[in-house]
């Protein structure tokens, strides 16, 4: 082979093998190819950490909003159970206050009733014995008594005289027995010793009376 020619199949070879140190240089990456530590790391927490700030500067917001509408909510039941309690104390003091007029007013017309009664036995008594006899004096003492007792009738005033009525323990007082003539007088009241009184359906006085007993 010439001379010539080897020198240039050389010269190509050189040239090419420069080509390719080239393209293998600019394919090649920069740096030794492991990406920086702190570059990478400081990468990542950037975002990381202002997503995380981010997020508890909006729980604290809502936190606080909750912790404001509570205490808002608070006020407003106290304020309400103030208000409450307040009233019903006005409406207790009401309540005890009509409730002592209205005995008030019921015992006023309970005495009205036997004012009257009062003015006649104070009368009867006025009169002079030595002008007046037994008689007159019994009388006029039974007619205060009957209107007295017409006036506590008025009142509500009821009296319980139960002769020959069947014995009742819830109204009678039984203080003695006697022997019944037949079984149907069985429980039957015979005597009364002393009458009873109710007023208002409430019992005042039980009526003393003698109750018959059957006995074969």
């Amino acid at each position: 082979m010439r001379d010539d020619v080897r020198s240039g199949a050389d010269k190509t070879a050189r040239e090419q093998m420069e080509r390719n140190d080239e393209v293998a240089a600019s394919a090649a990456p920069q740096g030794d190819g492991v990406p920086d530590d702190d570059a990478s790391q400081s990468g990542s927490r950037a975002p990381g950490g202002s997503a995380a700030s981010a997020t508890d500067d909006d729980g604290r917001q809502a936190d606080a909003q909750v912790e404001g509408e509570a205490g808002r909510v608070m006020a407003e039941l106290r304020d309400k159970y103030l208000r409450l309690a307040a009233e019903f104390d006005n409406y207790r003091k009401r309540t005890m206050r009509e409730r002592a007029e209205a005995g008030s007013r019921a015992q006023g017309e309970l005495v009205r009733h036997i004012v009257d009664s009062l003015d006649d036995l104070g009368r009867v008594i006025a009169v002079d014995p030595a002008s007046t006899d037994a008689q007159t004096l019994v009388n006029g003492v039974d007619l205060v008594t009957k209107k007295l007792l017409k006036s506590l009738t008025a009142a509500g005033l009821e009296v319980i005289d139960p002769v020959n009525q069947t014995f009742d323990p819830a109204f009678h007082e039984a203080v003695a027995t006697e022997p019944a003539l037949s079984p149907e007088d069985d429980h039957v009241v015979s005597q009364v010793f002393q009458r009873g009184y109710r007023f208002g359906g409430q019992l005042l006085r039980p009526a003393r009376v003698v109750v018959r007993q059957w006995s074969q």
